[in-house]
């Protein structure tokens, strides 16, 4: 059997259309302002050894490099997606390898800085929430300058204080919420946003697969934990003493920061957890109350419904 190069070369000897081409192709190559320079910077290069690599030359020249021809990652042009091409010399051989370009590397960074924020039954737009949507809003400039504060503090060290938000429906308490969440993410910071009635029907629901102390210690332990709508669900005292009053005090002795939002101020709260099916409870309630207030500071906020 003859060899498979010799075979090779005697075909394109015969076939006048590919040899034409690769002339062509082979001129276009060499041509090119990138390649011209690379060559120039290896003049020991033999002609035989960049006449076998005219492949990876010709590779090298139809990919985009660190995305100059690539809009973002998404729209990568490249062999492969997110990877931009770099020639080198080795051993007196031409060698062409890949190394992750800009978008990817940002595209990697949003998606490890996106699972620092966990939650629990938020909606899609309210984890999408941005400070620079909020930052010159006059009706909540008092609660946006304590955010800026709580933003400030954490670059160096992360405040043993959140903040409660306290006002009526609809006056962007929770969009807050989402806006802080991504500021922490940049900082490193993970934080767990929590719909509480949805909260305590999860750990009613963790009894089936015994997962209950798991889940709790889950919401202990994250760097920044935000409990949205407090006061909002259906009240037991198992669960206000067993679960949110086990959570709170664990994060006050560890000094970790809670966020709060709640149509009720403190004292009104105060009344909504000491009412229970065995009737008013109000030492118990007033333990939370106080737990609360060792882990955030009370804001109000007012300002028109923007649910409408």
């Amino acid at each position: 059997m003859k060899p498979i190069q010799s075979t090779l070369k005697a075909w394109m000897q015969k076939n006048e259309s590919f040899k034409d081409n690769y002339v062509k192709i082979r001129n276009e190559v060499l041509n090119d302002p990138e390649i011209k320079e690379f060559l120039s910077l290896h003049p020991n290069l033999s002609q035989e050894e960049i006449n076998k690599s005219l492949i990876k030359l010709y590779e090298y020249t139809t990919q985009s490099k660190q995305c100059d021809q690539c809009a973002s990652y998404g729209s990568c042009k490249n062999m492969v997606p997110g990877y931009s091409p770099i020639l080198h010399v080795e051993k007196d051989e031409i060698r062409l390898s890949y190394e992750k370009c800009h978008s990817r590397v940002m595209y990697e960074k949003e998606r490890e800085q996106q699972k620092l924020i966990q939650s629990l039954h938020v909606p899609k737009e309210i984890l999408q929430a941005s400070m620079v949507d909020i930052i010159n809003d006059e009706s909540r400039i008092e609660a946006i300058a304590e955010l800026l504060d709580f933003l400030d503090q954490a670059k160096t060290k992360l405040p043993s204080k959140g903040l409660y938000f306290h006002g009526q429906f609809g006056v962007g308490k929770t969009y807050l919420l989402g806006a802080l969440a991504n500021e922490l993410k940049k900082l490193g910071l993970s934080s767990t946003l929590i719909y509480m009635p949805e909260f305590v029907r999860e750990i009613k629901a963790s009894f089936k697969d015994d997962s209950t102390n798991e889940k709790i210690d889950y919401f202990k332990k994250a760097d920044v934990l935000m409990l949205d709508d407090i006061g909002a669900e259906l009240q037991s005292a198992w669960f206000r003493d067993e679960i949110l009053g086990s959570v709170l005090q664990y994060r006050m002795m560890e000094r970790l920061p809670v966020f709060f939002t709640s149509n009720y101020d403190l004292e009104q709260l105060e009344l909504q957890l000491a009412t229970t099916k065995s009737g008013v409870e109000s030492v118990k309630a007033g333990r939370i109350i106080e737990r609360i207030r060792q882990v955030s500071k009370p804001v109000k906020m007012d300002g028109p419904n923007r649910r409408f």
